[in-house]
């Protein structure tokens, strides 16, 4: 009897040369023609549906589950947990224990894992928050955005692997995109801010505008789906492992805001903020949360003056809920119609921070100290062990008033922006010891204190 080639199998058509040609070629490219009679077929009708239910899944991983990629920098090591330095508060006794929680669920504990269901669990975002890391970013920079993705992805999310949203004022080109997109085995986005967000509102006297434009910071942007963000400038390092996850330790803890440092800005470039954030307070008392603590941001030699500390915004993890929360509406709107956001520079760095201030208790702010981070001059760096991060531990206010000009006339504070923040025992200061004594030394009147930050 003469046999023929059976064309007639489901899926056999698609194995064209084209079709060959792609990852898919596991399926069919070396599968050699299959014999059967004219009165019985070799492979049951039940096989082939199985064969064929076979290849719609390896299909359907190999087109939307990306491929891990290993990203490892050297001598990395995973970080244990180990306190953190906190504000001196008392918990709500609703509120849980960050601290147990970072005891109970570190060690990488909600990574996720490389088999099919746990990473496609992961790409639809079931059992997690919905959370990404978002960047204001230019193609210009593409260089730096590498630079900071490649550290980010190592120490942390090639094993969390939230998507990436990037955002621009015009459409990234495509070497942006495949760069990127080569760096994470996690989901991209790319979004462009619509124009009228950038437009000049017509309030503003256009010369005056133009001359400041230098001081503009960057904007903010809706992320509708999304209830948790980490922002991530280029040319940024991240120097230890991060084992928990951070959006869930955000999200199970209650907490709305994290910072990674608190420095102290230049006063000139925001003269008037001030000033409206006081007339915002006193025309909205309602809406400032009854548990806000302001105090820390207050200069009393100056009479209650803002002190310009603030946190470093380039490092942010936060909720969005609260950022599209009444509060922050009205705030921003108060600013804006001042016209601080063109004439001075509004930035989102003390803007931020006193809208935290006013509209979060302290309890739902977090400090991870535990994250090594520099952004140009500003460097923190844990003080562990040293083979826990890549980087020299740095105390705990290193180089908080560097971003001050050495020529400029603003007073600098008795004390340094975190210990303010974090208050109690963070205040106290050697006995004999005076910020005027170690000046006329040389020092910068900030190295008394007795606890150093990794108590």
């Amino acid at each position: 009897m003469e046999l023929e080639p059976e064309t007639n199998i489901p899926g056999w058509q698609d194995c064209s040369p084209h079709y060959q040609a792609m990852a898919t070629s596991i399926a069919c490219a070396s599968r050699p023609p299959i014999y059967t009679t004219s009165t019985d077929h070799v492979l049951s009708t039940s096989s082939r549906n199985l064969g064929l239910l076979l290849l719609i899944l390896i299909l359907l991983f190999v087109i939307f589950v990306p491929i891990p990629r290993k990203t490892e920098l050297p001598e990395r090591i995973s970080t244990p947990s180990y306190h953190v330095p906190r504000p001196v508060i008392s918990l709500p006794p609703d509120r849980p224990d960050p601290a147990l929680w970072l005891e109970k669920n570190s060690g990488n504990k909600y990574a996720v894992g490389n088999g099919f269901f746990s990473r496609i669990a992961a790409l639809m975002g079931f059992g997690r928050p919905r959370a990404a890391l978002i960047s204001l970013v230019r193609n210009s920079e593409l260089d730096g955005m590498r630079q900071s993705m490649r550290q980010l992805e190592a120490r942390w999310n090639s094993k969390f692997q939230y998507p990436w949203i990037f955002f621009n004022d015009e459409p990234f080109s495509e070497e942006f995109k495949a760069a990127t997109q080569n760096l994470t085995s996690a989901q991209c986005y790319y979004e462009v801010v619509a124009k009228e967000h950038w437009e000049l509102p017509s309030w503003i006297d256009k010369s005056r505008f133009e001359n400041s434009l230098e001081y503009l910071g960057t904007i903010g942007v809706a992320l509708k789906n999304y209830d948790y963000y980490w922002r991530v400038e280029p040319d940024v390092h991240y120097f230890c492992d991060i084992d928990y996850d951070v959006f869930r330790f955000m999200h199970e803890n209650q907490l709305k805001y994290g910072f990674n440092m608190n420095i102290l800005d230049d006063a000139r470039s925001f003269p008037s903020l001030w000033a409206r954030t006081r007339a915002f307070a006193t025309a909205h008392p309602e809406l400032i949360h009854p548990k806000a603590d302001l105090n820390w941001l207050l200069d009393p030699s100056t009479g209650g003056e803002y002190n310009s500390c603030q946190f470093f915004s380039n490092f942010e993890i936060g909720s969005l809920h609260f950022w599209r929360g009444p509060g922050n509406e009205k705030y921003f709107e108060w600013l804006d119609q001042a016209g601080g956001f063109y004439y001075e520079r509004f930035g989102d760095a003390p803007v931020h921070t006193l809208s935290v201030a006013m509209f979060l208790p302290k309890s739902a702010i977090w400090f991870f100290h535990d994250i090594g981070y520099q952004h140009g001059i500003n460097h923190h760096c844990p003080p562990h062990r040293a083979e826990v991060c890549a980087c020299e531990p740095t105390p705990l206010d290193e180089n908080f008033y560097k971003l001050v000009p050495a020529m400029s006339p603003q007073k600098k504070p008795k004390d340094t922006c975190i210990r303010q923040f974090l208050g109690g025992p963070w205040l106290d200061t050697r006995e004999g010891w005076t910020s005027e004594a170690e000046r006329a030394f040389g020092g910068d009147g900030y190295h008394g204190y007795v606890l150093g930050g990794d108590e």
